[in-house]
This record gives structure tokens, sequence and C-alpha cells, in this order.
């Protein structure tokens, strides 16, 4: 550290800690992109088979978040922790805009790691590995506070990350329960056990993303969506080929349900859907006749 001609005391250079820092940073942007793209290209990370526990917890709900997995929003986390890290080298100013950084983050891995032991009950070794980076480097973070300048002091530094980490793990949780998004929240028993009838007696759900009545239809099986026997008629895109199941189904219009060999065109509700499938429902769950 060096006194400046106003009195201040600066650093001289980078502190020892920083490498360890954009280190960790650059170790977490390695493991979240991995499992980005891993989703996003529908492949089962190493050693992660779909019936492993490490399976359970990638394909939970806990996985997406606004319709990106997870990964992704810690990918962004370390990324701008590693920018913030680089800067601290040489700004120490910056130590308090990466302690915020680290906390919302860190606090997010405490939740997650949570849900995966107690309600998932299923650990993934990818999920602990990123668990272990955040804290890691939190602990690191909080051991290079550049305590020579007074802004920098606990009492000033800690309220506004703290408060930040409640705030922001208290949206994931109600928007985990289904507040704000159904689809987010814990499948309804009828729901569930009608999506699944649907699948195991032949029914077929054609549509394609591009169709607003097509996500609409699967709206109204909240968050039992993924379980429909959807198809997809335009994988190659809007203006791609037709896929071959559609085009031998004789699929016209979006979306089409064919149960029993009847088409049925436009959004079907739930109810005539069992109705037409011959699933009956009860008040407290749904069985088939």
């Amino acid at each position: 550290m060096v006194k400046t001609r106003d009195g201040a005391i600066r650093e001289r250079g980078p502190h020892p800690i920083d490498n360890w820092l954009f280190g960790l940073a650059l170790a977490g942007i390695a493991l979240t992109l991995y499992l980005t793209f891993s989703a996003w290209f529908g492949e089962q990370p190493a050693f992660c088979g779909a019936d492993s526990e490490c399976g359970l917890v990638q394909q939970s709900r806990w996985s997406t978040l606004l319709g990106v997995p997870i990964s992704f929003w810690g990918f962004l986390t370390y990324a701008l922790l590693a920018r913030l890290t680089w800067r601290l080298r040489t700004r120490p100013s910056s130590w308090r805009a990466a302690l915020l950084v680290a906390v919302v983050g860190a606090a997010v891995s405490w939740y997650l790691a949570a849900i995966s032991l107690f309600v998932i009950e299923a650990l993934c070794f990818y999920c602990l590995a990123s668990f272990g980076v955040a804290n890691v480097l939190l602990v690191v973070l909080l051991v290079r506070r550049p305590a020579h300048m007074p802004e920098h002091a606990w009492a000033k530094a800690l309220p506004t990350p703290v408060g930040s980490a409640m705030v922001i793990v208290s949206v994931l949780a109600l928007h985990f329960s289904g507040l704000f998004d159904p689809a987010a929240g814990p499948e309804k028993p009828q729901l569930k056990a009608l999506a699944i009838h649907l699948s195991d007696s032949g029914a077929r759900f054609f549509g394609t993303y591009w169709c607003p009545t097509c996500q609409q239809q699967k709206a109204l099986f909240e968050a039992s969506a993924a379980r429909l026997p959807y198809v997809e008629c335009t994988p190659g895109g809007r203006n791609g080929p037709v896929s071959i199941d559609c085009v031998v189904n004789d699929i016209k219009n979006y979306p089409t349900w064919i149960i029993g060999r009847v088409h049925h065109t436009g959004i079907v509700t739930a109810s005539e859907l069992a109705r037409l499938s011959g699933f009956e429902w009860s008040s407290d769950t749904a069985r088939k006749k």
C-alpha cells in the first residue's frame, strides 16, 4: 500500500488473493457453461444418467428459470464475478459490487442445495461443485476486503448484499411455488394423472413451438405439461419441412389431438380430454375407468 498526496492509502498493485478469486470465477464459468450447453443440446452431463440422483436434479422443475437452464443464470453470475474480480486487481472500489454478486450467488446456491436435499431428495455432484465454488469464492472475497478504505467497513458493506440475497431467494421460492407462473409450481395430482393417462393410452398432441394456441393448450396442464404426448410438427423451424409423423397423420391445423383415431382440432379442455380418453375425475385424485 502507498499513501497519495492527499493522504489517502491506496494499494500498490494486485493483492495475492486476487488470482484465486479470478481463478474460482473461471472455474464456475467452465462448470456452468458445460451444464448449460448440455441442457440446450438435450444431452445428459457426463456420469449423470437419467435415472441417477444427478439426473433427477437436472430434470426437476428447479433446473430451469424463465425458460432457460438455471445453470445459465449461474454462468452469468460467474462471468460478472470474473469481470469484477479482475477489476479488483487495480480498483479496490470494485470489492463492494463483487461482494453483492457473490453473496447473492452463494445464497441462491444454498437455496438450491436445500431443495435438492430436502425436496428432491437427491444430490448432483455438479451442483455440489458449483455450491462449493460459490461459497469458497465468497469466503475468499470476504478475506480480501480492502480494510484501508472506510467505505468498505463491514457495517456499510454487508446490509445491501444480505438484504438483496434475502429478497432474491424469497422471489425464487415464490416463483417455484407457482405464485407467478403455475407451470413452475408443483404438479396438481389430477392434471399429472391425466397427462400420464393420455400418454399411456396412445393419445397424441400435435403442435408447433410457434403456435400460440398450442402453448395455451400446454398451459392448461401447468407443471404437468412436459408429460403430455406432444409431437412437434416443425422441428426444423417455422418455414422448415413438416415432420413425417404429422404428414402421415394428416395434421393440417394446430393444435390437433388424436384420441382413439379421431382428430380433435383446437384447444381441448382437460375435462373434455378426460372424457374423450376414458379418464374419470374424482374430488381427491384422478383414476382410469
